[in-house]
Formats: C-alpha cells, structure tokens, sequence
C-alpha cells in the first residue's frame, strides 16, 4: 500500500494548472487564482505622509519640550501643503503629505494651545510618525506573486497598487457524482437496506467551497453500462471528474472497470485511516479527457481523503504555487496505544487547557463526529502517543478555506 505522504505526493506531482487566463476586474477576482506576478504602478505611500493628526514641524525648532510655535498653515488629507517656514508648525492630519522641511510629526495628544499657536510638549525624533513614500509598495516592484490564492488581502494591495484588473486562471469545472443503489435523496421515503446520500452534498459544498464550477450529475445505479454513460457524459467540458463509491474490488463495484473501459486508472490502496482506497486516472472525451479520482463510499472515509488528498491536487489544478495542508503542533490530551502501520487521521477537538481530546467515535461512519470535532490528527506509523505529546493537527478551519 502507498503510504499517505506518497499517495499526496502522486497525486500533486500528476496536476497541472488550467491554462486558460482570464482579466478580471478587481471587483470580480476574489477567490480566484493569480496567473502572473503583478508590480506596482505607484509608490505606496506615493509622498511622505503623516501617520497621526498632530503637528508638523522641524526639529532644530524644538531642542527641548514646551517651545510655543505659530500654525503657519492647515493640511488636511487629500491636499498639499506648502513648505515650512522655520519657526512654525503646520498643523496636520493622518495621511496627508508632510510638507517639505518638516522632519517630525507630534501627535496632538502631546500638544497644547498657546498664545501664539501651538505649545510641543514632546521633543521629537526624526521622521517620528511620518510615514516614507514607499515605505509600503515601490513603483515597479512585485507586491503580488504568481500562484495566490486572491483573498480580501490581496485585493486591497492590488487597488492600493494601482491594479484596476488582475489576470486569473478560469474556474475549475468538476463532474461529480455518486454510487450505489442503496442511496436515496432526503426527502424521498427510503426502503428497506435503503441510506440517504449524504456524500453528493458534502462533496459539492467542498468543491464549491473550492470556487469550483459543479457539474453534478446525481446517483448512478449499480451497473457497468450506466456507470460508463455517467463517465462519458462528465468527461465533456470538465477538467476533473470526482465520485464516490464503487472504487472497491468487489461485484458490484463498477468504477474501476467503466474508467478504464473510457480511459485510463491506477487504483491505489493507501496505508490511511480513515480511507483506504482511492481511484485516480483519466478518462477521454471528444475534447481531450478529464482527470478521475474516486473516493470512498463511507462517508467519513470520502471527507477525509477530500480534506488531504483531493483537496491539494485540485489547488494544484487552479494554479496555486502552494497547496499542502496546513497543520500546527499541539499538545495531545489522550492516550493512543494501538499500534498500527497506518497513517491516522483522528478527529479531535481543543479542550479548555489547549489540548486536544479525541471523539470518542472514530468509525468511517460517524458523520457526527465531523460536527463535533474541529479537525484531525494525524497520528503516524507505529506511533504510540501519551498526554502532553506534540501531534500533528489539521484544523477544519485551515482545510475548508
């Protein structure tokens, strides 16, 4: 069996980005991946500015606090003042330019009036609370890589820049559907050996959540020949086909054979657990062919190998220069003592003291546990583990952003 690193590593090393670049105005981008680096048009500040309301003055003016100074003028933000006349302030607010000859600001609170204008109850620094053209963004440098993920951040540096569009790679389109007989839609009444499909919602959400384009495509019956028309007809116009169920080797199990009767498959067993196996190959269309991967049918199963194996490889797909999991060391608050050979994603949440306790039901079927939990530990090969140990720790917080 693959193990979980080289399973991830398989899968990341197979994506290549969608192509296809598009102009988007700002407005438009969020969510969107960036597809070239972008430089700023203007310096950031663009003058030297102030970075409080106060005063504005020279330092030879003021040797020692409680000097007095005449206002020689007002500047406002949005407006430029004119040079300081020696022995004066310029009275100013935040984010307005610092007059030339000024080589301090003095916040208001450390001023007072006075007969003749302005008493400085503070002896300023140079360049105290001024804020340096481009201090922040220098014309003609990147402020913005390659491969970003655009969030509310990276907008506001790219309009600060002076950005009125980004280029960004177009959306991800995925097929997705599921197997199995025994599945039914909430809502229908469900026979005897009948369940309700929870994974066709959970799947969509995660791929939505993603910024995919979905195709959803329902439930598939139990039989090779419908199985193959579902693969053909999510094969045209998508970039990836995802399913769940029927990726087993058992009778009724007709993903393996249908992909590779339209295209192409490596079916891999993963030391994971939840897991365990996972279809990944492609499948041909009239247009070129779509990459295939097929999850799990237990429920949990299907969400965990979507948080860690599916997840990266469809970040890669959308162009992002980094796509691993994010996970953080925490202190376990719970024994383990299996030992197993298998990499184990357990669901856990922070307790009071900031460790982490186990659900107390980690079955593949546990759905519950996915509400209760705020993400996964993943517990190592062999590894035995004892309260206040470091654990590796995926919060749902980081894998569905």
């Amino acid at each position: 069996m693959l193990t979980y690193p080289e399973a991830l590593e398989r899968l990341c090393s197979a994506a290549l980005p969608v192509d296809e670049v598009r102009r988007l105005p700002l407005a438009a981008a969020a969510g969107r991946v960036l597809a070239e680096a972008q430089v700023a048009t203007v310096n950031v500040p663009p003058l030297d500015n102030s970075a409080m309301d106060g005063y504005a003055l020279r330092l030879a003016d003021v040797p020692a606090p409680g000097v007095c100074l005449p206002v020689s003028q007002r500047i406002p933000a949005g407006s430029v003042g004119q040079p300081l006349e020696p022995g004066s302030a310029a009275r100013i607010f935040t984010g307005a330019p610092v007059p030339p000859g000024a080589d301090a600001v003095v916040m208001q609170e450390r001023c007072e009036p006075c007969a003749a204008g302005v008493l400085i109850q503070h002896q300023p620094r140079a360049g105290e609370n001024i804020r340096r053209a481009g201090e922040d963004m220098a014309a003609g440098r990147e402020v913005l890589p390659a491969g970003v993920l655009l969030r509310p951040q990276e907008l506001a540096v790219a309009a600060a820049a002076g950005l009125a569009e980004l280029p960004v790679r177009r959306r991800l389109r995925v097929a997705l559907f599921c197997t199995g007989d025994e599945l039914h839609l909430p809502g229908q009444p469900l026979p005897p050996g009948g369940i309700y499909n929870s994974n066709q919602f959970a799947l969509q959400a995660l791929l939505e959540g993603l910024g995919c384009e979905v195709r959803n495509l329902g439930l598939v019956p139990d039989a090779l020949d419908a199985t193959r028309a579902a693969l053909r007809e999510a094969a045209r116009g998508n970039d990836l086909i995802l399913t769940s169920g029927g990726v087993s080797v058992g009778e009724e199990d007709h993903v393996k054979p249908a992909v590779e009767a339209e295209g192409s498959l490596d079916l891999w067993k993963i030391a994971i657990k939840p897991g365990k196996p996972l279809a990944f190959g492609q499948v041909r269309s009239a247009t070129g062919q779509a990459w295939f991967v097929g999850l799990p049918g237990n429920p949990v199963s299907s969400f965990v190998t979507f948080l860690m194996l599916v997840r990266p490889f469809i970040r890669k797909l959308q162009g992002l220069a980094s796509s691993a999991p994010v996970s953080y060391l925490l202190p376990a608050g719970f024994t383990w003592e299996k030992d197993s050979s298998l990499h184990e994603f357990l669901r856990a949440r922070r307790n009071g003291a900031g460790q982490l306790e186990l659900h107390g039901h980690q079955g593949s079927g546990v759905l519950t546990s996915l509400i209760h939990s705020e993400g996964l530990v993943l517990k190592p090969p062999h590894a035995l583990i004892q309260p206040g140990d470091p654990v590796e720790f995926f919060p749902f917080t980081e894998l569905l952003a």
